[in-house]
């Protein structure tokens, strides 16, 4: 599944990542006005008492939901703008198509929205329909896949790839570093995406911090269920003894678990990524490989709406001092093991 300011990031789904529970904490009071009534996952979070304000159309743009984390998008922005009596969601169909998604965006232009969130499908081919917005004065919540420049959204706001690995290859480093030669490999995403050469950087910057440690195998595969039991497959016949596994998609994950199930194997621990609430469960039962994943929230979908209520309510974030909002918020990629998954269940998406 996606580029902050500092790493950039594309995502065929974006993926697989929420701590958005603790990052975006100050944005869910930002809008200073009462919420419905409560739901799940990130409505969660406590919201303001005060009065609500001017009524606010929100136009949502995202891509097909042809992926868990981005159905998951989809459902945390809805939520999210359910809570409050002042926000009517207008909210696209959603592709992958660019120049389908570019018309769906020039439509909520044209109905005159207060603001737009978009998470594009491409955030290089939609740079320009964000600064056509932003030039008909409707300010732009980027979310997560980037545009090429500033200038086409007011805010940013996402998940980190590169924390990603880096948390997975900490997590793993630490339950590893009182042995000696110790073996890793990585399953990958898709190699054509930013977002997956910045969680591979990320791990392999973590893993220099353990000498004792070296990643033997890597293996890309391609988000799904079916590319992730077939590329695992192929990795624990060339591996017959490795001790740790970082796989960087909860979706391909159950395949890949499909993979270790059928080879008998449970001689390793395995680290997931994205958050998805059957790796949830099976971290909590405890009774498999996989030991902890690494959050890419899609409660920033949430936080989006947020954002964009204070934009076109001229208001700031609760919690900090400034008037405005900030130009970026980047999400921290909690790690999330059989210690903190109560924390997170009502987080996780199918």
């Amino acid at each position: 599944m996606p580029l902050s300011p500092q790493h950039a990031t594309t995502r065929r789904g974006l993926l697989l990542g929420t701590a958005a529970v603790s990052a975006t904490a100050f944005l869910a009071g930002c809008t200073s006005n009462e919420p419905k009534d409560k739901t799940p996952a990130a409505d969660d979070r406590p919201a303001s008492a005060d009065t609500p304000g001017k009524h606010v159309t929100i136009g949502f743009a995202g891509p097909q939901a042809d992926h868990g984390w981005l159905n998951a998008i989809n459902d945390n922005a809805k939520k999210r703008a359910a809570r409050y009596s002042d926000v009517t969601l207008e909210i696209t169909e959603g592709s992958n198509d660019t120049a389908q998604q570019i018309g769906q965006i020039e439509t909520l232009i044209n109905k005159k929205v207060d603001v737009l969130v978009v998470l594009p499908a491409d955030g290089k081919a939609l740079t320009q329909v964000g600064l056509k917005a932003m030039r008909a004065g409707i300010p732009v919540v980027n979310l997560d896949r980037i545009f090429d420049t500033p200038q086409a959204y007011r805010c940013w706001i996402g998940g980190d790839n590169y924390g990603m690995g880096l948390n997975a290859g900490h997590y793993i480093g630490r339950k590893l570093k009182d042995k000696t030669d110790a073996r890793v490999i990585e399953l990958a995403g898709l190699d054509n995406l930013e977002l997956t050469r910045q969680r591979t950087q990320g791990f392999d910057d973590a893993l220099k911090n353990y000498p004792n440690i070296k990643k033997v195998a890597r293996q890309a595969a391609e988000f799904t269920v079916e590319s992730g039991q077939a590329k695992m497959a192929q990795l624990l016949q060339a591996q017959p003894k490795f001790d740790a596994l970082w796989n960087h998609d909860d979706d391909q994950g159950v395949g890949a678990l499909r993979a270790v199930e059928q080879a008998g194997r449970d001689d390793f621990l395995m680290v997931g990524g994205a958050g998805a609430l059957a790796a949830f469960q099976a971290i909590e039962k405890d009774d498999g490989v996989l030991k902890a994943t690494v959050l890419y929230p899609p409660t920033m979908a949430a936080s989006a709406v947020d954002l964009a209520r204070a934009l076109a309510q001229g208001k700031g974030a609760a919690g900090l001092a400034e008037h405005e909002i900030p130009a970026s918020v980047t999400l921290y990629s909690a790690v999330v093991d059989k210690t903190n998954v109560d924390q997170y269940m009502s987080t996780g998406f199918r």
